[in-house]
């Protein structure tokens, strides 16, 4: 049986929620929304020393995503784009953005041995994906 739900409900009031429930979609996928193949030239690309590198190179990337994947992380992306143009308001910034989603978008299949340095380079792969969407999409 389907279930139906209602946005005007009042437990959906609260952008905590939403966002959780978002989030838990996301992190329940079998495999994440950039599939794990592309986990390590991802971060491999993060590590470019060329700002302009980094982007060709993600750019690229992204691109090769299976069409699902891509439409969807650009719907994404591009509305946590529209938030952080709220971030006087709502204090989601690209760097806070990048926190929050990138452990949730992109991650190893097995975990690596330094966790806390595995997360930066994700934050930092979501943070580029928000500078710089209109090149890399």
């Amino acid at each position: 049986t389907e279930e139906r739900l209602s946005l005007s409900d009042p437990e959906w009031s609260d952008i905590h929620v939403v966002t959780g429930a978002l989030k838990l979609f996301l992190r329940e996928l079998p495999e994440p929304l950039v599939p794990y193949g592309l986990f390590d030239p991802l971060i491999e690309a993060i590590k470019l020393p060329d700002p302009q590198e980094q982007v060709q190179r993600v750019a690229e990337l992204v691109q090769s995503l299976p069409p699902h994947n891509y439409a969807t992380l650009r719907f994404l992306v591009a509305h946590l784009c529209r938030v952080m143009e709220q971030a006087d308001i709502n204090r989601m910034t690209r760097q806070n953005l990048g926190i929050v989603f990138g452990p949730t978008l992109l991650r190893p299949e097995r975990e690596p041995s330094s966790l806390a340095a595995g997360m930066a380079q994700q934050n930092q792969a979501v943070e580029l994906l928000l500078a710089h969407f209109d090149c890399i999409f």
